[in-house]
């Protein structure tokens, strides 16, 4: 009868050990930026080849994409990173900006009535920290 209570409490702390192991750790990054908008119009982009991307993707108009800040980037907001922008959904980050940005994202819109009428905008992103390699 001794043996079974050191297995029992020995057996519960394997148990506890195993679930918390197993439970989602929230590695979400939030950050507040200042939000600008921008369009697929030649004098926005990249001269000569319209929509192209700074990663080399196509940007085409409809698209829920982000360019951000360089200096976002070693933070985790790498190409094809997934961005919840507070009070406007999910996008991808496709594009990054111009060196002299910093704690910055521009946000691919369909006109350009539309990003004027966004203007520049504080908001906060939220995004999953990138996984640790071994």
């Amino acid at each position: 009868m001794t043996l079974k209570a050191p297995f029992s409490i020995i057996s519960l702390t394997l148990l506890a050990l195993f679930l918390s192991a197993c439970s989602d750790s929230d590695n979400t990054i939030s950050q507040e930026v200042t939000a600008t908008a921008y369009t697929l119009s030649e004098a926005e982009t990249k001269k000569g080849n319209v929509g192209l991307a700074a990663w080399g993707d196509q940007l085409e108009p409809g698209m829920k994409a982000i360019a951000v800040s360089r200096d976002l980037i070693p933070k985790g907001l790498t190409h094809r990173t997934e961005v919840e922008v507070e009070g406007m959904g999910t996008y991808v980050v496709l594009d990054k900006m111009n060196k002299r940005w910093t704690d910055k994202i521009d946000i691919l819109m369909a006109d350009r009535a539309e990003a004027r009428e966004w203007g520049k905008q504080t908001v906060t992103i939220h995004w999953e920290a990138p996984q640790e390699t071994p």
